[in-house]
């Protein structure tokens, strides 16, 4: 069953000399429960891409339905409820609140959304909080964190509220390859038995290989990868690693 459907999605920005078209007649369609990575080169308008697909930017021209619900038409409050409760979103540059703790950083999705009895809303962050290796870390604030703490953290909101639709951005840059791969594992296993859909920009070469769709964005199109080697043609780089 299509989960999130793209139609003639086009985005263009005006330059000071000239219109810059970023997304050019994108058309795709992404099934219920699939674990889908798109890769491209910097610049190719990933980050726009994921903004069209939660509702945070509108497009120049086409339509976006995720779980029948046309982001594009529908009010923007409407939305925006929407995504509170559906989509668990992972942020390039983490986003998290800096003036409470980390704890409250995870339960901060459930809050908001009214998702999950509050007297149970600590304990379930703690739990995601403890998937992730840094449950020590749930009094402090963002932070004191490193970069690779703060991510995890991130991704532990993301997952705050069983969302239906997990997007996450340059997933695992700030990640060593131990909390990578125990990142796609957790998102894999909402997947596979949340029936949840992800859609991940990484560059991790080694955990690419596991996603079962590949998906490549390039001069302003969207194009399925059906050979995956060599890596190199699809111009990705090798994780960070903090």
């Amino acid at each position: 069953m299509t989960f999130v459907e793209v139609k003639n999605l086009s985005k263009a920005y005006q330059t000071p000399t000239r219109a810059l078209t970023v997304l050019d007649n994108v058309n795709m369609n992404i099934e219920r429960g699939t674990f889908v990575a798109l890769v491209g080169p910097s610049g190719s308008g990933k980050t726009t891409f994921l903004n069209m697909l939660t509702g945070i930017d509108t497009p120049t021209d086409g339509e976006v339905i995720i779980d029948g619900l046309n982001l594009t038409r529908a009010p923007q409050k409407e939305v925006d409820r929407w995504r509170a409760k559906h989509i668990g979103i992972v942020f390039q540059f983490f986003q998290l609140l800096p003036t409470v703790n980390v704890v409250r950083n995870v339960m901060a999705p459930m809050d908001l959304a009214k998702v999950h009895p509050v007297r149970e809303r600590k304990e379930r962050a703690m739990h995601l909080l403890e998937r992730l290796g840094i449950e020590d870390q749930a009094s402090k604030l963002p932070a004191m964190l490193s970069g690779g703490q703060q991510q995890r953290v991130a991704v532990a909101r993301a997952l705050a509220n069983d969302p239906a639709f997990i997007i996450g951005d340059e997933l695992t840059g700030n990640l060593d390859r131990e909390n990578a791969a125990n990142v796609f594992a957790m998102l894999s296993e909402y997947s596979a038995e949340m029936g949840s859909t992800v859609l991940v920009v990484s560059y991790d070469r080694e955990q690419l290989r596991q996603v079962p769709q590949l998906l490549e964005l390039r001069e302003g199109g969207i194009h399925p990868v059906e050979d995956r080697e060599p890596f190199d043609a699809l111009q990705v780089e090798a994780p960070v690693g903090v």
